[in-house]
């Protein structure tokens, strides 16, 4: 029989994991957010709890997933809460945060008697609903193991890339990376619509030569439309490169 599963951070990310989880046949437990209201509205819709304390999240569940904003968020939640009578439950963890935050979870956790996992996400909204994430994982092979079956469910690549905080690592360099990406791109066809090319024939040469990229596969079109619906904000993004960039200056 499934696990029940539990989440902490509903937002668009968090919420469309839960939905996809509960179509799956997994019992969402219980759900928590910051954001009360939204909490609230999920809970209604998956015919769950809205619990108003961290604690009932881990009482009630037994698979703990947290998809919360930064470092500052992820060490709230579990110096606030999260890991009472913790023992035997599973946390996994999808933020984008410091890989030495995802090593002090496992500590953290491991103290209390529980398992962590990280599973970073390259993917978006979309992908999140559909079931389609790409899932970067670290931690111990045990906590790997016991959360295939869900993660199965929630992506369709999986890569167990090591210990605790070797995943974070590879997801902020494929942020820093996609970020460079978007920027170039962006700057790319702003100059040529100034100089007055073709964006729709400028935008073929990019796919057929070294200017290729999957930024201009998921965003190239909606740039030139100057489409700016919000998936992924600036802030995200200068937070995630900030995290490379600190991964750098660990070298100096």
């Amino acid at each position: 029989m499934p696990e029940r599963i539990g989440f902490v951070g509903v937002g668009r990310m968090g919420a469309n994991m839960a939905r996809r989880l509960k179509e799956c046949g997994y019992e969402i437990a219980a759900v928590y957010d910051v954001n009360t209201a939204a909490a609230q509205a999920l809970a209604r819709e998956l015919g769950c709890p809205a619990a108003e304390q961290l604690k009932e999240v881990t009482r009630l569940s037994e698979v703990i997933i947290t998809v919360v904003t930064d470092d500052k968020a992820m060490k709230e939640i579990y110096n606030g809460g999260l890991l009472s009578r913790a023992r035997g439950k599973l946390f996994i963890n999808c933020a984008t945060v410091t890989p030495d935050v995802h090593i002090w979870v496992e500590g953290k956790a491991g103290k209390a008697g529980a398992q962590s996992l990280e599973a970073c996400m390259a993917s978006s909204i979309t992908q999140a609903r559909q079931g389609t994430l790409y899932l970067m994982c670290g931690g111990q092979p045990e906590a790997f193991e016991r959360a295939k079956p869900l993660l199965e469910k929630l992506g369709s690549s999986m890569r167990c890339i090591g210990p605790a905080g070797k995943a974070a690592q590879v997801k902020a360099l494929v942020n820093m990376v996609m970020n460079i990406n978007t920027a170039g791109l962006a700057e790319g066809l702003a100059l040529g619509e100034a100089i007055g090319l073709d964006l729709t024939l400028l935008r073929e040469v990019f796919s057929q030569t070294g200017a290729n990229s999957q930024v201009l596969k998921t965003d190239g079109e909606d740039m030139q439309n100057h489409e700016h619906a919000c998936f992924f904000s600036a802030a995200h993004a200068a937070k995630d490169s900030g995290i490379a960039l600190k991964l750098g200056k660990t070298l100096a």
